[in-house]
């Protein structure tokens, strides 16, 4: 018996990858998480499966339905949304079933901020604009932030900077990063992206909140800012005529 925990995607059910449906499809428990997970793909789920959301329950009782699974011998499919890497609450989950002796895996799945980065139609790294990507998340009605990790800090390396679980406290956003990106750098706004109702907010430091406001976003939505929204930078080394590509007989100037 193990537990499948599954990155079931952004929202949009044809973003599950292939692993993770043939997993649900063999799983005869499958947990899920609320409304964040869309009913197609939970619908995968075999015929007779026992389907739970999650979302109302404590720690506690989440670990006992992967207790209750292991004594019958029934593989979990569990169930978060985007990928798994930042921000499911694995870990804690993991720690749990490690005490217990209960196998489990990891598959990963697409993360909000890809799909909010295609949304956007941009790259969210472009050669002498930006090479690194933060994500971070903001601290209002969350757990704490690691010391180091405060927003200033981070924003004061001017990288791509992607933010989580924020678009409550807008405001308070920009007034810490616009001293650092300065009060023109765009910003865009996508809330549930790759949802049938994505909505997507574009403008600047100096414009944002009051879009954010006027458009009554507050929550599920990820927070984008830095120069490379503006689409313009260098062209890459990958695709340059100096680079070396093997068989080609090219190769670097001496």
């Amino acid at each position: 018996m193990t537990v499948h925990f599954i990155g079931a995607g952004p929202g949009a059910p044809d973003l599950l990858t292939l692993r993770a449906q043939r997993l649900i499809a063999s799983s005869p428990v499958c947990l899920y998480a609320g409304a964040l997970v869309p009913p197609e793909i939970v619908a995968h789920a075999p015929r007779g499966a026992r389907v739970v959301d999650t979302q109302q329950m404590e720690l506690d009782e989440i670990v006992e339905e992967f207790a209750s699974a292991h004594a019958a011998g029934h593989d979990v499919a569990r169930l978060h949304s985007g990928d798994l890497s930042i921000y499911s609450a694995l870990g804690e989950q993991t720690r749990r079933l490690d005490a217990l002796g209960i196998d489990w895996d990891m598959t990963p799945g697409v993360p909000a901020f890809a799909a909010s980065s295609a949304a956007l139609r941009r790259e969210l790294t472009l050669p002498g604009v930006a090479q690194s990507v933060i994500l971070t998340r903001y601290r209002r009605r969350a757990s704490a932030m690691p010391d180091g990790e405060e927003l200033a800090g981070l924003a004061a390396h001017g990288s791509t900077l992607v933010l989580h679980l924020g678009v409550q406290a807008m405001e308070e956003l920009v007034a810490v990063v616009e001293p650092h990106y300065g009060a023109d750098c765009p910003v865009a706004v996508v809330a549930r992206a790759s949802w049938p109702d994505e909505t997507i907010l574009r403008g600047t430091l100096a414009t944002i909140a009051a879009q954010v406001a006027e458009a009554g976003i507050r929550r599920t939505a990820t927070i984008v800012v830095g120069p490379v929204l503006d689409g313009a930078g260098g062209e890459s080394f990958l695709y340059s005529k100096g680079r070396s590509r093997p068989g080609t007989g090219e190769s670097l100037p001496a």
